[in-house]
């Protein structure tokens, strides 16, 4: 990608133009300057001067980049509704990982551990059976970290700053930090399959509440890639 198109794409992006419609759009204006290469070049002049014609007159970049930041159907609904897509859409993914770790435990519980009051602790299971109970586990211990690098990815990609980006890793930090699973046919009259989910602070840890110390981990863990990239960011200007 040449110079101005690498300044015209970070513009755009600064906007909040999508990333997908920018890349459109430069790859369109990417076509119609090799076009207008092409003519410059057989009107005689050289390969230099005709590039350099032709981004003259293709247009500045201000212009350029006018016409996509003054069209508001062009902009990412990160940039439309940043309060949604930074709190609300990373609540719903969490509860819908959250929805699935249960039910692979549930559905393990049934069919590995049938008689078990419990499929926490007590019986071990071996090869598949703990494959499977595996992967629930990974799947509701990563789940906020996952969601967390997702939306700092959608900040990065889109070069947002807005203070709904770490409200919304804050606010997945605490959920995932004090949420807890509890599953028992005796303890567990209600929930899904005997199967109950809450969020408690928990036992301290060195002083710390055990829920607020998960939750530190994993604000952490979530913020690190998107503070790598933004010094990286910093370094490169």
């Amino acid at each position: 990608m040449s110079k101005p198109f690498r300044e015209l794409r970070e513009r755009l992006l600064r906007a909040g133009v999508a990333p997908r419609h920018a890349r459109r759009y430069l790859n369109e204006l990417a076509d119609h300057l090799a076009d207008l290469t092409a003519e410059e070049e057989r009107a005689g002049r050289s390969r230099t001067d005709a590039e350099s014609a032709a981004l003259t007159r293709l247009g500045g970049i201000d212009d350029l980049a006018k016409a996509m930041t003054e069209q508001r159907q062009f902009q990412s609904w990160s940039v439309r509704t940043p309060w949604a897509m930074f709190s609300l859409t990373p609540l719903f993914l969490l509860a819908g990982f959250y929805l699935i770790a249960i039910i692979i435990l549930w559905s393990g519980w049934k069919m590995f551990l049938p008689g078990a009051d419990t499929p926490f602790g007590g019986v071990r299971v071996h090869g598949f059976a703990n494959l499977y109970f595996q992967a629930g586990k990974m799947i509701y211990f990563g789940a906020p970290i996952l969601v967390g690098w997702g939306i700092g990815l959608i900040a990065a990609r889109q070069r947002l700053k807005t203070i709904w980006l770490p409200f919304g890793l804050v606010l997945i930090a605490l959920i995932g930090g004090t949420a807890q699973i509890h599953a028992s046919r005796i303890a567990v009259l209600g929930g899904l399959g005997h199967i109950r989910m809450d969020f408690a602070l928990g036992a301290s840890v060195h002083g710390i509440p055990g829920g607020l110390f998960n939750a530190s981990v994993i604000l952490s863990l979530t913020v690190l890639p998107y503070l790598i990239w933004r010094l990286q960011r910093i370094h490169s200007l």
